[in-house]
């Protein structure tokens, strides 16, 4: 037993300088993820700012019934929803097929420059991009100056409900696919090519290879990573969309964060934006652990 207590003191007196690395990111989770978490009582009461948290009536359940009455609810729950299922599907479709087509490119140089290139993006963040992507199609942007060379009428494209998701969905795959595709090429680097030597002896072509060869043995990587995407289904983006959208396009444009930030910073609606966000991270917490209980299942994946 005292032996066991001196590797583990001698183990804590080598490890204290990385944990010490660990207090200022639990000190920030602590302070801007725990204490905040307090705030939930809000979904329970009609929350009067004079009042407190202590001061303000218990209205039990009201809030959730009266949330799940109104009109929007339903509206932004389905717009969430289609744009954060997009996004998980997509994100994992096009990234994948970018980096089997870019592994199959021989120049060491090109390779980098357009892996470069492709995922620039995703170090800009939504408010530098927004900028961009608004002026690209705006009613004098670049795109309709293009369709105009092809007799099309121009759009308003970021005020219009029929395209607004579609065009969310799109922006967000262009920033995203790039980096996304380095999981990929890390699993597909891993593949031993005595695989493809020996399948080229048998007269294997190319195209077959990949189905034959590539996709099984980076099918692990691609089950983790569409599994671990079914945690971000209510994420549909708010940085993304509370940057580009407005008051035209709510019908297919308003998810639940945007909707959440609306009636509690500007409508001041405390205690039914605490239930909205409230019930988002209910439902958020138990995709999580079902995704990595699917992945462990599916592809002996663990944290820990």
């Amino acid at each position: 037993g005292g032996g066991i207590l001196v590797q583990r003191s001698h183990r804590l007196s080598v490890q204290k300088h990385y944990y010490l690395m660990c207090v200022p990111g639990v000190l920030w989770m602590i302070f801007f993820n725990i204490v905040p978490m307090f705030g939930i009582v809000m979904a329970f009461q009609k929350f009067n700012p004079s009042k407190g948290l202590f001061g303000s009536p218990w209205v039990g359940l009201k809030n959730f019934q009266y949330l799940f009455m109104m009109s929007d609810s339903t509206r932004v729950i389905a717009n969430t929803l289609l744009i954060a299922t997009s996004k998980v599907v997509l994100n994992l479709i096009i990234p994948l097929i970018f980096a089997l087509m870019l592994n199959e490119v021989r120049s060491l140089r090109y390779k980098k420059a357009i892996q470069t290139a492709v995922y620039l993006p995703h170090f800009l963040s939504w408010i530098i991009l927004s900028s961009v992507v608004l002026n690209l199609f705006s009613l004098n942007g670049v795109v309709n100056k293009v369709l105009g060379v092809l007799n099309v009428e121009p759009v308003i494209w970021f005020g219009e409900s029929a395209y607004f998701r579609q065009l969310v969905v799109f922006t967000d795959v262009w920033k995203e696919f790039g980096f996304n595709a380095v999981i990929f090429m890390a699993a597909l680097a891993s593949i031993d090519p005595t695989y493809y030597e020996a399948a080229a002896i048998d007269g294997c072509s190319k195209w077959r290879s990949i189905f034959k060869i590539t996709l099984p043995c980076i099918a692990s990587t691609v089950v983790v990573v569409g599994v671990l995407g079914l945690s971000n289904v209510l994420n549909a983006g708010f940085d993304q969309v509370y940057n580009l959208y407005n008051p035209m396009v709510y019908a297919t444009g308003d998810i639940l964060d945007t909707w959440v930030y609306r009636m509690g910073l500007v409508n001041l609606q405390f205690s039914l934006a605490t239930t909205a966000g409230l019930l988002k991270s209910v439902v958020s917490f138990v995709l999580i652990v079902t995704s990595y209980a699917l992945a462990y299942k599916l592809a002996d994946y663990r944290v820990f």
